[in-house]
């Protein structure tokens, strides 16, 4: 099996343990507040991450240049505006509408993919996309009054433009890797995730100083916690930039799908959530997405 599917597994895992550990922070820190523990707590993590890969390795750190500083900026920046509009979209409609457009990015990864990166998609990527975003589809939107909800003008807006945020996330992220000028793949990949959660840092602590000085405080009052979401956070990340440094963007975002099921196991057995009919088909339509995915690797 490649090894970007190992490193999206491994980083589905991490970020459905992290959405746990984010969650019970929400109450305590307030959304933005939760939302920067990931980025703040995550940064030393990552930076020594990078350190111990080029210890181990006795290779430099590539020297980030302007295209690298630009495609990476444009993904941190893209990531928190997804972040936002998504946050959002949860407070103004039911959490099965949102994931359902949010849980779009794939496609939108693919094309903008296809559009600044110049990557290659095959009819049958493109089919294992389509069959995975299906699976979302049934598993999150139910019929009757919700799903007159869910083609709604200001959801559908809010949706598609925090799947766009995503997507431009995933595109900027795997376009800063690619410009990096030498390294291996892994020192390249953990070079830009240190550099994009400095960003991501810098403008939130702006924003919280600002803005929010309550929510940081209470970041650190409660820093055990912080400090699991942000290693969770940054080793599922520092996964998805592997990935990144290895395939396509629309590759790795469409295996990332598999933390939908993942997610849902969750509920089932730590939370005792029973799981309906139309929830189980719809986790095994994007199973059939992620095995088509992959069988198109082979």
């Amino acid at each position: 099996m490649a090894l970007w599917v190992w490193a999206a597994l491994l980083g589905a895992i991490a970020q459905t343990g992290r959405n746990a550990t984010q969650a019970g922070l929400t109450t305590a820190l307030g959304t933005v507040g939760a939302t920067q523990v990931r980025f703040l707590f995550g940064l030393p993590f990552a930076a020594l991450f990078l350190l111990a890969v080029t210890f181990w390795a006795a290779e430099p750190v590539p020297l980030p240049g302007p295209a690298t500083l630009g495609w990476t900026a444009l993904g941190a920046w893209a990531q928190i505006a997804g972040t936002a509009l998504m946050l959002v979209l949860m407070k103004d409609q039911s959490f099965g509408v949102a994931t359902a457009w949010l849980k779009t990015e794939p496609v939108l990864v693919a094309l903008l993919g296809v559009a600044l990166l110049g990557d290659s998609l095959t009819p049958g990527i493109l089919a294992a996309i389509a069959i995975a975003v299906t699976g979302v589809l049934i598993l999150s939107v139910k019929t009757g009054p919700t799903l007159g909800h869910f083609f709604h003008a200001r959801p559908a807006a809010l949706g598609l433009l925090a799947g766009l945020g995503y997507g431009l996330a995933a595109i900027g992220f795997r376009g800063g890797i690619t410009a990096l000028p030498d390294g291996t793949f892994l020192i390249r990949a953990l070079t830009t995730l240190t550099l994009a959660l400095a960003i991501q840092t810098t403008t939130l602590l702006i924003w919280l100083i600002l803005f929010d000085r309550a929510a940081l405080a209470g970041s650190f009052r409660v820093w055990r916690t912080s400090l699991i979401a942000g290693f969770l956070g940054a080793f599922a990340s520092a996964c998805w930039f592997t990935g990144f440094s290895l395939t396509t963007a629309a590759n790795v975002r469409t295996f990332a799908l598999v933390e939908v099921p993942m997610a849902q196991l969750v509920s089932w057995v730590h939370f005792r959530q029973k799981t309906t009919p139309r929830q189980l088909l719809g986790m095994a339509v994007i199973l059939a997405g992620v095995a088509a995915l992959l069988w198109q690797q082979v």
